[in-house]
């Protein structure tokens, strides 16, 4: 995958004052990458689920499979998303899951996110990748926002099990020698 940072073929060499610019995030971004997840999941009530450090970002933004692009103003980071690119088994090969897009509020309805969402697009081209990504039920806003992006929307309940929960069964279940080779 194209390590490259993000870039606009059509882009002035240099934005307009107070333009904001997109950029895939290294390493030295980790802080600013972190933060920004803490807020989107603030903004969903979901910070329970966040375990990751700046420190393990910092490793994260150096693997070629993921991919975070930040959207900034003057040094600011405005917003951002963030995919892995991962096999597909029914394909036999890649594509691109997209977990967030997270634009920080009063910079939200600007256009900022449908930028964020075709840099990801930009991404997945190089290889030709399908994007995959999830909303929730009742996010009507982006749903019409992704609706309007050209995605394909349909309906799928999406099971996790953490760690605890699936110990539990296997506490419960006799050990039947597990799969043999």
């Amino acid at each position: 995958m194209n390590r490259s940072p993000v870039t606009h073929p059509d882009s002035p060499a240099r934005p307009a004052a107070g333009a904001a610019t997109l950029r895939r995030a290294t390493s030295t971004d980790a802080a600013v990458v972190h933060r920004l997840v803490l807020e989107i999941a603030a903004h969903e009530e979901d910070l329970d689920h966040v375990h990751v450090t700046p420190e393990r970002w910092v490793e994260l933004l150096q693997r070629d499979d993921v991919v975070v692009v930040l959207a900034e103003r003057d040094g600011q980071a405005l917003g951002y998303t963030s995919a892995v690119r991962r096999l597909h088994l029914w394909t036999g090969g890649d594509l691109l899951a997209v977990d967030d897009v997270y634009v920080r509020p009063g910079e939200r309805s600007a256009g900022l996110g449908r930028r964020l969402l075709t840099e990801m697009a930009r991404v997945a081209a190089a290889d030709d990748l399908t994007v995959t990504w999830g909303v929730e039920p009742g996010n009507v806003r982006a749903q019409k926002f992704y609706a309007g992006l050209g995605a394909t929307l349909r309906d799928k309940v999406v099971a996790g099990w953490a760690p605890d929960a699936y110990r539990q069964l296997l506490a419960a279940e006799p050990d039947a020698g597990g799969v043999t080779a």
